[in-house]
């Protein structure tokens, strides 16, 4: 604590440029710990997904159904625990960027099937007894301040009522979920939809896709090309893959953002680290007589040293630290730029306690070249120096 009186001093020696330096690393860390949060985003769901469930869609493309009548003949074929299935219904809230993903399921063999989804008894009921029920996750409810019993009106993207008017659903039961399983979604009646759509239209009596749980795990590659080779040839073919397989494929469809958003990430921060270092060691060389003083009055290489790397991790601190705190802040005000389409983009605690990682080395690698102009001191010669 001694020492920090000579530190704050060398930190507002220049303090121009040290507003510089730290306005620079402010900027880092807000686009370090954004690019981080992007990357989770786009990776969600992928490390939780259930090794024992398999996804099934249409052969060509995900945006085409598949008849409902496929759910029992799925059911029969051997390997096959439990299947269930959802559309994606796509509905927007009061205006159109206040949207977020909504599926329609069927309630009972949904829950069954995602043990990961946590729901109050008496809730749980509720939606399962209510054709016009909607299930929402507990980061949505907060995000609209909706509770139990609130009614809420969705404008069909997709699915769409005579007369354009919006589709109203009462809030019976709110879930929360296992770590890095997603919160947001919101869940309605499949039947009720089903039912309400008029003959011939786009998704009545068809489904997005199926989730089938088998019994053996290690099993899951031999069910899925069985299955597959049941609906071979028909009108409607399949395409079945782990679950685990489709929501990684489904993330490539927007781009391999991980090792880019890695690759910008580094590039980031070497350029600061240089930034950084330059700093150190500049404001080293305009103090060498200075620190020349200190050594005659007793203070050792070792004190010099620690007084450079306390500067320098104080540096990296505020800045990294301010940054960090910023993209938390945004991230907030802004909330879910994706608009439901993947899990909203938030600064976790392991991008903050990766980010103070960063901070730290950060500080020590911009200290290394100015402890090396300290050890080569030499006490005469720097005290003549100007």
């Amino acid at each position: 604590m001694k020492f920090l009186p000579l530190v704050w001093s060398g930190l507002r020696r220049r303090w121009v440029r040290t507003a510089c330096t730290l306005l620079s690393l402010v900027a880092a860390f807000m686009l370090f710990a954004t690019l981080m949060a992007i990357r989770a985003a786009f990776a969600a769901g992928v490390t939780v997904a259930g090794s024992e469930r398999l996804m099934m869609t249409a052969k060509i493309a995900l945006i085409n159904p598949l008849p409902l009548a496929y759910g029992p003949e799925i059911a029969s074929e051997p390997g096959v625990r439990d299947v269930t299935h959802a559309n994606w219904f796509g509905g927007t809230y009061q205006e159109g960027s206040q949207s977020f993903a909504s599926l329609a399921v069927d309630p009972a063999s949904w829950l069954r099937m995602h043990p990961e989804l946590h729901v109050a008894p008496a809730q749980r009921a509720a939606w399962l007894a209510d054709r016009t029920g909607a299930m929402v996750g507990a980061d949505t409810a907060r995000r609209f301040g909706w509770t139990i019993g609130d009614r809420v009106p969705l404008q069909g993207t997709i699915y769409r009522r005579p007369g354009g008017q919006p589709w109203e659903f009462t809030i019976d039961a709110i879930y929360d979920a296992d770590p890095g399983t997603d919160q947001t979604q919101f869940f309605i009646n499949y039947g009720y939809l089903n039912e309400t759509l008029p003959p011939g239209a786009y998704g009545k009596n068809e489904v997005s896709w199926y989730v089938i749980q088998v019994a053996d795990p290690s099993q899951a590659q031999q069910v899925a090309s069985r299955l597959d080779a049941r609906f071979a040839n028909s009108i409607y073919e399949t395409k079945t893959a782990t679950e685990k397989a489709f929501v990684s494929a489904f993330a490539r469809q927007i781009g391999e953002i991980g090792p880019i958003v890695i690759d910008i990430s580094v590039a980031v921060l070497l350029m600061v680290l240089l930034v950084a270092g330059n700093t150190m060691a500049q404001a080293i060389r305009e103090r060498t007589s200075e620190l020349a003083v200190l050594r005659t009055i007793g203070f050792t290489g070792r004190h010099l040293a620690g007084l450079v790397i306390a500067e320098s991790c104080a540096i990296a601190a505020i800045g990294g630290g301010t940054g960090l705190m910023l993209s938390w802040v945004a991230m907030t005000v802004i909330g879910d730029p994706t608009h439901g389409v993947l899990p909203p983009i938030r600064l976790t605690p392991g991008i903050v306690l990766v980010g103070a990682a960063v901070i730290a080395a950060l500080g020590l690698c911009a200290g290394l070249v100015p402890i090396l102009q300290v050890h080569r001191l030499r006490i005469v010669e720097a005290i003549r120096q100007p």
